[in-house]
């Protein structure tokens, strides 16, 4: 009987250890739904542990200046996951830095803009570059200069966390952050 108790007991704490280890509450999927804010539109985001900076889909993308400093107009057209609706949001922002994407086709230029992000509970202000992703499966990619800040990625599940922020969710300017040495540089 003793024996029998141990086993159960020791199973229990090892399936209890897994879950926190595999799947705590800090833990994502490498695929996840967000929100862009202010519009609460809710996409599907890959968390790309590859990537440095996260990348947003943009169209129409125009560089101006306003009142003496750079800013960037672009357009959002994305299918609101939750209600199957297209939404165009023509935005403008500041641009907070120029990006270099280097690859097998050469070096590209992308604007980097600071844009909220609902994940989970969570609202963060980010960086994001601008660029037409129409080309790929997620409109939304969240680079390690997000990840570090949200928790594990567990690359074997999907949707772990719905969007779930609110008009008192705190903003984390992740930004503004300190950087993680070990998530590389540009």
């Amino acid at each position: 009987m003793g024996s029998l108790l141990n086993r159960s007991l020791m199973t229990s704490i090892a399936v209890f250890l897994w879950s926190e280890i595999a799947g705590g509450a800090d833990t994502l999927g490498w695929i996840e739904k967000i929100q862009i804010e202010p519009w609460g539109v809710e996409v599907k985001a890959k968390l790309d542990t590859g990537a440095l900076t996260s990348s947003l889909d943009a169209k129409d993308i125009q560089r101006f200046e306003r009142e003496g400093e750079k800013w960037v107009r672009f357009t959002v057209n994305l299918r609101d996951e939750d209600s199957g609706k297209r939404v165009s949001e023509r935005i403008e922002r500041p641009l907070y830095r120029k990006f270099i994407a280097k690859g097998a086709g050469g070096r590209v230029r992308r604007p980097v803009v600071l844009m909220k992000v609902c994940i989970g509970e969570r609202l963060f202000q980010d960086q994001f570059s601008l660029r037409d992703r129409d080309d790929m499966l997620y409109p939304v990619l969240l680079g390690r200069r997000t990840i570090q800040h949200l928790g594990k990625v567990d690359v074997t599940r999907t949707f772990l966390h719905e969007p779930a922020c609110d008009d008192d969710s705190p903003v984390v300017k992740a930004y503004e952050l300190e950087d993680d040495a070990d998530i590389g540089l540009d």
